[in-house]
Parts: structure tokens; sequence; C-alpha cells
């Protein structure tokens, strides 16, 4: 897929995480963002396209910017990634930190490995 298309059912998972990291169900971000339920639900299993007016309006109502949302679809995403990574690690100690940079390490090297095996 292109940068250039949107994918509706990442875009909506991302929303459900969202809501979800909100403790919230989908009535309450239907009402906070002044959408119909049953329309919410329909995003969140990305039945249904949405409208940048949409996307706005469900990102003000989660608290997070429109990159979160479409971050899939964007060419400059890395500060979406890096804004992701910290808060997963935000609650790590010293020794979990360590693991999760070799294990980042090991990943690095061998997708660069396997991606200029491919070329």
């Amino acid at each position: 897929m292109g940068v250039s298309e949107l994918n509706y059912v990442q875009i909506g998972q991302r929303i459900r995480e969202a809501r979800n990291a909100k403790g919230w169900p989908q009535a309450e971000l239907a009402f906070r963002a002044g959408l119909n339920s049953a329309y919410v639900s329909h995003i969140e299993t990305g039945k249904t396209k949405l409208a940048l007016p949409t996307i706005v309006k469900i990102a003000n109502a989660l608290s997070v910017s429109t990159d979160e949302l479409l971050c899939d679809s964007l060419v400059q995403t890395q500060h979406v990634y890096d804004k992701k990574i910290a808060e997963e690690l935000k609650d790590c100690d010293n020794i979990e930190l360590q693991a999760f940079l070799e294990i980042i390490q090991s990943t690095k090297k061998v997708l660069r490995k396997n991606r200029a095996t491919t070329i």
C-alpha cells in the first residue's frame, strides 16, 4: 500500500486502541465527537471511510493528534512512533530498558539484513 492511500482498518484499530486506553465505551467516544454510536463502530472496524472533519473530531475527542491516527498513511511519521515507544517504555526499570534495547538492536540488524538480501 502506498503512502497516498488510507488504510481505514488500521485507522479504526488505532481509534479503538486510543478509546480503550481511556476506558471509554464506543458510546462515550461517539458523544464526545458528536457522532452516532453505530457510525463509530463502523469506523473502528474499517467498514466506512472517514472524512477529514470526522478524523479531526475523533482526534480532538480522544486528545490525540491526527498523525497518530493516520501514521501508516503519512511520510513523516517518526515523531509518532517515537512517542509511542516512549509511552511503552516510561514505566520500565533499567533491566527492562536494557533488554528492550538489545531486542531493538537485534531486530533492526535482522530487518536490515533481510531487506538487503531481497533488493
